[in-house]
């Protein structure tokens, strides 16, 4: 069987590897990053777009229309949470109608059902709290929400289970075709071998396609903002309100979470570091002040958490994906930004389907299926829960208040095909320490548990991998050392 190595752990390579365990191949994943969906795909918009706004004829707005339309079936198939409230992108001056216009032309050419142009009469009665001073919107039924980190983990699982490894903390350093003809890779771990590469290395994509080909490519790395705002008993929007696009990006929106929080963002901002996620004074206050054209009454005082998200934007604009030019049994998607999420089931079957034609991998007779996860504890109702309990009394050990997490939902976080390691790792997957107080609670004894199912010692655990430890010394080790 031919040996296949995944550069990058995110949605998008998550996705090919689940596509290409339904063949014959011994497949493995790694990415630098302590777990799973530690680049773009753990902070962004969580927004499936419908495809009004990519350029006809790229390779973006098909697979965004195509990834779109997959997404329904396949949350109810891998247990993620989606929803489809629809969008308004809204204009306030005669400029802005025009670029909306052409939006809505865009639509119609990318094949995305519904879009229309409104007025402000109509705007107004859909989402009542949006500016008065609006003039016109686009209006995007099939717009979506989901979650992009539970996407990026049940893809991976649904691969883990039907035999993908996935090796992570393990950052590539060089590539290069061997004289045996195979693709040698080296890591910070060793070297790996492999018949069949695939680059989906995120915002580090183009540096692995430049290691392969002398036609370089260019990743402009580039950052976003937001404000992640508690539960209110009402939301103010129940659609995601974008304002017109401009060059570096979709604008700041005004969102709705599947979550039900509400979200404010993002800046766009160009940065010398790729994977600098740091919140800054500056790109908040512009959040906050472009999010009050929006929605006037926009106010950070229901803030829970600020935070970044990095996006790896192609200089030439578009999506790069398939075969590496004049490099045998090589593959790669460079400069998958947004909107990638949306994309990324499609990009899956693409670039997974044409390497198992192209290499001639044989189907596998059979496909375990999708693991069923059970209702999360906080959507239970009284009487589920109480079955729960009685079926496993740790769903009564509640460990997250805020969320309203129990132990048995993070020990089996810890126990899926790809389980958590760290603090954040239990967060993504369960929403422990996601709420008002962020793990100022549940953190000591979400860290218990985690020694308890590594069997590591607290010492060990850490917040996001490397040297992120939440404890350095026991008490008693430092007081031995000053010898006392």
């Amino acid at each position: 069987m031919a040996d296949i190595l995944i550069i990058g752990a995110g949605v998008t390579g998550c996705a090919v590897a689940r596509v290409l365990s339904r063949y014959e191949a011994n497949i493995t994943v790694i990415d630098r990053g302590a777990d799973i969906a530690e680049g773009a795909s753990k902070a962004n918009s969580g927004i499936v777009h419908a495809g009004f706004d990519a350029k006809p004829g790229t390779l973006k707005a098909k697979l965004n229309v195509d990834g779109a339309k997959m997404y329904p079936a396949l949350c109810e198939e891998l247990g993620v949470p989606y929803s489809q409230p629809g969008a308004l992108v809204i204009g306030f001056t005669e400029e802005d109608r025009a670029t909306l216009e052409n939006l809505v032309r865009q639509a119609e050419l990318n094949d995305v059902p519904g879009c229309r142009l409104v007025e402000r009469e109509e705007i107004l009665k859909m989402e009542p709290n949006t500016n008065p001073e609006v003039l016109c919107a686009l209006y995007a039924p099939t717009s979506g929400l989901t979650s992009p980190y539970e996407m990026t983990f049940a893809l991976a699982d649904h691969a883990a289970v039907n035999g993908v490894k996935f090796e992570l903390g393990e950052e590539v350093q060089g590539v290069a075709k061997g004289s045996d003809g195979k693709w040698h890779v080296t890591t910070s771990k060793g070297e790996r071998v492999c018949d069949i590469l695939v680059n989906c290395a995120g915002v580090g994509s183009a540096n692995i396609h430049n290691m392969m080909n002398s036609e370089t490519l260019q990743i402009i790395d580039r950052r976003g903002q937001y404000y992640l705002m508690d539960r209110m008993a009402k939301l103010p929007f129940t659609m995601t309100m974008f304002q017109c696009p401009t060059k570096m990006g979709k604008g700041v929106l005004v969102s709705p979470t599947v979550h039900g929080n509400l979200l404010l963002g993002p800046s766009a901002e160009d940065i010398p570091d790729e994977l600098d996620t740091s919140t800054t004074a500056d790109g908040l206050k512009f959040v906050l002040d472009k999010s009050r054209l929006t929605w006037p009454q926009a106010s950070p005082r229901g803030t829970i958490t600020n935070f970044s998200g990095i996006r790896a934007h192609e200089a030439k604009g578009d999506f790069v994906i398939g075969a590496v030019k004049d490099q045998e049994n090589a593959y790669e998607t460079v400069g998958i930004e947004s909107p990638g999420l949306s994309a990324a089931p499609a990009i899956g079957e693409m670039l997974g389907t044409q390497i198992a034609e192209e290499m001639g991998l044989a189907k596998k007779a059979e496909i375990v299926p999708a693991i069923k996860r059970r209702k999360p504890f906080h959507e239970m109702n009284t009487e589920e829960r109480a079955a729960a309990v009685a079926e496993n009394p740790l769903y009564g050990n509640l460990v997250c208040r805020c969320e309203v997490v129990t132990e048995a939902e993070i020990r089996d976080a810890i126990r899926r095909p790809v389980g958590a390691t760290t603090i954040d790792g239990v967060k993504r997957r369960t929403r422990a320490g996601m709420g008002r107080c962020q793990g100022g609670f549940c953190s000591p004894r979400v860290a218990e548990i985690l020694c308890e199912e590594l069997g590591i010692s607290m010492l060990e655990v850490t917040k996001c991998g490397g040297e992120s430890k939440l404890l350095v010394s026991s008490i008693h080790d430092a007081m031995k050392k000053e010898g006392c």
